[in-house]
């Protein structure tokens, strides 16, 4: 079955499970906030470690940036860091490998990028025509997610650009994507 970015680096469990349920907790709140960073730091590498070894392993991947895969751990680990306490939604429209080879994929996408300007509406129902993602059948919408849940180009626009914009095209190795940021919270 298809893997697409939403659930490439999703893990089934919550980190708030796993923090909850370790052993040996302090009950001080200085020493819970450290605990609960080392525990995400932990978790973040075992979710970099487990999809980049998933995603090279992929028979339906058709390109691979090899710094991707180099890099997985440090760029989430930096990421949480970087972007702690923050959470984002976003939508997409993803332009796979096999639907279109990279050159005509970006050309495709800006022209969809202008066509609907940064109406979520018109995103909404471009993605639905468009994205080779399964999420394609709710507009493109990936829900509320992580710093560092999504891939290092993917998760530095959701994090890093404006809200309410659609961005793009973004190379990612899954393919081409336009990213709407619907949503960020926890910033400062």
């Amino acid at each position: 079955e298809d893997t697409h970015v939403a659930s490439s680096c999703r893990s089934p469990s919550s980190l708030s499970t796993l923090t909850a349920t370790l052993p040996g907790q302090s009950h001080g709140h200085a020493d819970n906030t450290m605990y609960r960073r080392l525990s995400l730091i932990v978790f973040a590498l075992v979710v970099a470690s487990v999809s980049a070894f998933t995603s090279q392993t992929s028979q339906r991947v058709v390109t691979r940036q090899p710094e991707t895969a180099r890099y997985a751990i440090w760029d989430t680990v930096s990421s949480i860091y970087n972007n702690w306490g923050k959470k984002a939604t976003a939508s997409h429209i993803l332009f796979r490998p096999s639907q279109f080879p990279e050159e005509e994929a970006k050309k495709k996408l800006l022209e969809i990028k202008a066509e609907i300007g940064d109406n979520p509406e018109a995103f909404a129902a471009a993605a639905k025509e468009w994205s080779g993602c399964p999420s394609s059948k709710n507009g493109g919408d990936l829900g509320e997610f992580n710093p560092g849940m999504m891939v290092k180009n993917f998760d530095d626009v959701c994090f890093n650009e404006k809200v309410g914009v659609v961005h793009g095209p973004v190379s990612t190795q899954f393919g081409e994507h336009l990213i709407l940021i619907t949503s960020r919270s926890g910033e400062d």
